[in-house]
């Protein structure tokens, strides 16, 4: 006999139910909490999502931060990590679990910012972005300058106003958020902005570029010590100035610009010098040079008179030289006009002894046609000698050509008669075979083509047999006489 059931008044709940329970319950009253504890198992899933768990000393959480939460930190979660995160609490009925959804997260104390630091900086440092050989050399007056900072803060003013007493100069602000969620990406957009302008723009290419922000807590400063503002400052083709928070602040870009500079204030006054004394340097300089210059003719011009007193007097100089060009000048006249009359008188002398054109173009035709004669007369007996050696030639040239046209023409002869003799019937008799012909000389082929008492010849290679057809099986032949053959007459060619 079975007991029966022992009454109660709790109510009774499917697991669904307790589990939807239990989640409005906790979510209820821990929607927004802070947690503090060292990241565990931390895992970037391909989907964007971040797992991790925070643990402490005695307890676990398992936390879980979304894709579109996970672009928006600060921080870079790593294993080991101290951080305090804010969200909200949730359970997860299909595992029994609850977990933290994460909103933001922050590193925990300055002991973990700074130990994060110096580790960043040692991986940075070993990648050759500190090297003290990569850095550039500021302009010593640049036209364009590009501050980095905050348009409302105190920084820009204080740079331009200093700017504005030393040198004034154009002045481009890209204005970025300094600190918070999405600061360093902004910085270091600015930064890769201005390297990209070129330099025959609308906007002009700065010379120089000055990353600045005021004094604040090392989490403040954050943003210029993440690694993606690093790099940019790193990579800038145009010489850059950090000037992050006071003297006593330092950040990860301070290492990795071309100059740090202790306040925004001496930024502007690394960037530009001093106008007025850059004009009294000027007017300094052209005092010297003046001087200079002066003391140079001075020491020419005592120098030069020195040198002139050991000259003579240059108008007695001249006078002489005067003197002397009209003396040759009355002798040059003198003697062109002695050897031109010297000359007229050579030719009419010479002149005399020349004969008359006409008696020298009558000699020299006589000259000309005794030339021709003897000239046609030398050609006639060339042309005879020639004439003479070419029928020689011709003749030799002939009796060769028909020696060798002979020679050929037999060589040729004689293998086609060989070939003849090679195809002849006589051949063919001397290896034992013989022709019969008839009484007409007809080739006999067949032995019906001889009735009983029908005369035919055999032929051999060396005569021929007359005989006559028998009847019956038993032909017989009686030779009636041998003809010898007589030998072949050879050719004469």
């Amino acid at each position: 006999m079975s007991e029966a059931p022992i009454p109660t008044n709790l109510p009774e709940y499917s697991v669904s139910e307790l589990s939807q329970a239990l989640k409005r319950d906790i979510e209820t009253k821990f929607s927004h909490v802070r947690v503090r504890g060292e990241i565990s198992g931390f895992k970037r899933h391909s989907s964007g999502h971040l797992y991790l768990a925070l643990k402490d000393a005695e307890a676990v959480i398992d936390a879980v931060c979304w894709r579109g939460t996970s672009g928006r930190i600060a921080v870079k979660p790593e294993d080991g990590m101290e951080v305090v995160c804010t969200g909200r609490l949730t359970t997860y009925p299909g595992r029994s679990k609850y977990q933290l959804i994460i909103e933001s997260m922050e590193l925990a104390g300055v002991g973990a910012l700074l130990k994060l630091l110096e580790d960043r900086k040692q991986r940075l440092a070993a990648e050759g972005l500190f090297d003290e050989g990569r850095k550039q050399k500021l302009p010593f007056l640049p036209r364009v300058i590009g501050v980095v900072t905050s348009p409302t803060g105190a920084v820009i003013r204080d740079i331009l106003h200093r700017l504005n007493d030393r040198f004034p100069t154009r002045v481009l602000l890209w204005p970025v958020a300094v600190q918070g969620e999405g600061a360093a990406v902004q910085i270091a957009a600015a930064i890769e902005g201005f390297n990209l302008l070129p330099e025959d723009g609308d906007i002009p290419r700065p010379d120089l570029l000055i990353v600045a922000r005021g004094g604040g807590s090392l989490e403040d400063l954050m943003a210029f010590n993440e690694e993606i503002v690093v790099r940019a400052v790193a990579s800038s083709a145009i010489p850059l100035i950090s000037a992050v928070g006071h003297e006593t602040d330092t950040t990860l870009i301070d290492y990795a610009s071309d100059r740090r500079a202790p306040t925004p204030t001496a930024a502007a006054e690394i960037a530009v010098p001093v106008r007025l004394e850059l004009l009294g340097a000027v007017a300094a300089l052209g005092g010297r040079l003046t001087n200079g210059l002066a003391r140079l003719f001075a020491e020419r011009r005592v120098r030069l008179e020195g040198l002139a007193r050991g000259l003579p007097d240059p108008h007695s100089i001249l006078g002489q030289k005067a003197q002397l060009l009209d003396d040759r000048a009355e002798r040059l006249d003198f003697a062109v006009k002695t050897r031109l009359e010297g000359l007229r008188a050579r030719l009419n002398s010479q002149g005399a002894h020349l004969k008359h054109p006409r008696q020298q173009i009558g000699e020299a035709r006589a000259r000309l046609v005794t030339a021709a004669q003897i000239l046609d007369s030398a050609f006639g007996h060339f042309v005879s000698l020639k004439r003479q050696r070419i029928g020689d030639t011709g003749g030799r040239l002939r009796a060769e050509l028909l020696s060798r046209f002979l020679r050929h023409e037999t060589q040729r002869f004689d293998g086609i008669r060989s070939r003849f003799d090679s195809l002849s019937p006589k051949k063919v008799l001397e290896r034992g075979y013989a022709l019969i012909h008839d009484a007409a000389g007809k080739i006999i082929t067949a032995a019906k083509s001889l009735p009983p008492g029908t005369a035919f010849t055999v032929e051999f290679h060396d005569g021929e047999v007359a005989a006559v057809a028998g009847s019956g099986s038993g032909r017989s032949t009686q030779p009636k006489r041998v003809r010898e053959k007589k030998p072949e007459q050879g050719t004469l060619l």
